[in-house]
């Protein structure tokens, strides 16, 4: 059993601009698989795309679309580091995108997501801040 957050777009953003944000906090990200198909880490999604699987330092996340919502899944057993690196990936696809996290705990901007959520150091700073 898995884990799930949401988040509503219209659009979901590309994943090259997913990819480079999460990178410049020095969190990288690849593609593993694209609607049940391996994939190549480097590899682009087509527009199309229901479901991707992301590979993170600490396993995978996987992302799917439904209407104009996409869902965040993970191991429901997920350890302090997992749950980061799901939290890491939702928040790069929200900030992206201008979408809202859908949570248990309630609906929140990106900002206010980074801020408050299990993510990893990296994304605690500001961009361009002193360390």
């Amino acid at each position: 059993m898995g884990i799930q957050q949401s988040i509503s777009v219209a659009t979901p953003p590309s994943w090259s601009a997913v990819r480079d944000l999460s990178a410049r906090r020095q969190f990288p990200l690849q593609m593993r698989m694209i609607d049940g198909e391996l994939a190549f880490p480097d590899e682009e999604p087509p527009a199309t795309w229901r479901e991707l699987r992301i590979g993170t330092p600490q396993g995978m996340v996987t992302v799917r679309r439904e209407g104009e919502r996409l869902l965040f899944v993970t191991w429901g057993n997920a350890d302090t580091s997992m749950r980061q690196a799901w939290n890491a990936v939702t928040w790069a696809f929200a900030e992206v995108s201008g979408g809202r996290i859908e949570m248990d705990q309630g609906v929140f901007a990106a900002e206010e997501f980074r801020r408050t959520a299990e993510l990893p150091d990296s994304f605690r700073l500001t961009p361009g801040a002193a360390v």
